[in-house]
């Protein structure tokens, strides 16, 4: 049976699988910061009344600013859009009948959006004999016959990180043989914004940053996200997307979000805690663990467990893990669990030490 292809739809997986839905029902499947919004955002909320009635600014102001002051760029360098979702739709007409790399496992949505545009996909795939590590001889190899490479930094559903080493080396290859390099960085807020890519932009016009504001701040409901890149690049996509594509409300929401220094600091270092925990807790029921740097871990069982079954088993206990079926390299065995608030994650280690013991 196909499973959802994405995390955070606990009721459709249920339905699919003809589970009957337990009372308490914890969703590790999906990755958002566990806090919630920043409360100025809930201070705000009343304030937002007034802009249901007018049309929103077609650039996606006052966000857009926001964005640029945030990283210190013009906004000539900026597009914002209606999440990440819309912003890889819009990437993919760029590539319309060429040649993409995607490195798997990673975020399905690459190949999703390439293929409905008739992008032939050259797959490469990372070993988890080898940690999930960037195939760098193969990926420099795949780009010269390609138009564009797609990197998930910090990497879905692995939580890796590239070697800035290796990151370097391919996107100058890119710069040699004309292939650009779309990085998504839509996790990079859990981990360093200094290791982000778009203060780089301006020596290297053939890379485009694509990031999320779902995930740092929790409001995946109002679906916002950005593209940096070269401004004939913005350009360019500007010219595919609907006007009025990024709604008033959330314009104003994620301006007010990228102001929001402490709360992102607590938010690293609470992500930081948990994920180490978990994966101490893991590793000392002989789970094999990611070496993830953000809010997720991705774990295997030893030989003789099988994933399948615990995920179905955890279903029954109202624990919903994210399965791996979707993801090359990973082909199942694989599951993730997206850091959650202290009472949850004691639950969860509770679910499992039981599952361990009869299993």
């Amino acid at each position: 049976m196909q499973l959802p292809e994405h995390g955070a739809n606990p009721h459709n997986l249920y339905a699919t699988l003809g589970i009957e839905q337990p009372i308490r029902l914890l969703d590790f499947s999906e990755n958002v910061n566990p806090a919630g919004p920043p409360d100025s955002i809930t201070k705000m909320w009343p304030s937002l009344r007034d802009l249901l009635t007018a049309y929103p600014n077609p650039e996606g102001e006052p966000f857009l600013s926001a964005a640029a002051d945030y990283h210190g760029i013009s906004t000539d360098y900026l597009f914002a859009g209606n999440g990440a979702a819309e912003l890889l739709a819009l990437l993919a007409e760029r590539y319309r009948a060429k040649r993409a790399i995607v490195v798997h496992p990673t975020f399905s949505e690459y190949e999703a959006t390439l293929l409905a545009k008739d992008v032939e996909i050259i797959r490469v795939i990372a070993s988890e004999n080898d940690g999930f590590k960037l195939p760098l001889e193969a990926i420099l190899e795949a780009m010269t016959s390609a138009s564009v490479l797609y990197l998930c930094t910090p990497n879905n559903p692995t939580g890796i990180m590239p070697e800035r080493t290796d990151l370097n080396v391919i996107i100058r290859r890119g710069a040699e043989v004309g292939c650009e390099v779309v990085l998504d960085e839509a996790f990079i807020d859990f981990v360093d914004e200094s290791l982000s890519f778009i203060a780089e932009l301006k020596n290297n016009p053939h890379v485009i940053v694509v990031r999320s504001m779902t995930k740092m701040y929790a409001i995946p409901g109002i679906r916002l996200g950005y593209i940096a890149a070269n401004p004939s690049v913005i350009r360019g996509i500007k010219a595919l997307a609907p006007h009025w594509n990024v709604n008033g409300l959330a314009a104003q929401i994620g301006a007010v979000c990228l102001q929001e220094e402490q709360y992102r600091e607590q938010a690293i270092q609470y992500s930081n805690r948990e994920r180490e925990k978990m994966t101490r807790f893991l590793t000392d029921n002989a789970c094999n663990v990611t070496n993830s740097v953000t809010n997720f871990i991705s774990f295997t069982l030893s030989s003789g467990r099988d994933s399948n079954k615990l995920y179905k088993d955890m279903l029954t206990r109202g624990i919903v893990l994210r399965h791996s079926q979707n993801f090359r390299g990973m082909d199942g065995s694989w599951l993730r669990i997206g850091m959650k608030n202290d009472a949850s994650m004691n639950i969860l280690k509770e679910e499992l030490l039981q599952w361990f013991a009869e299993n």
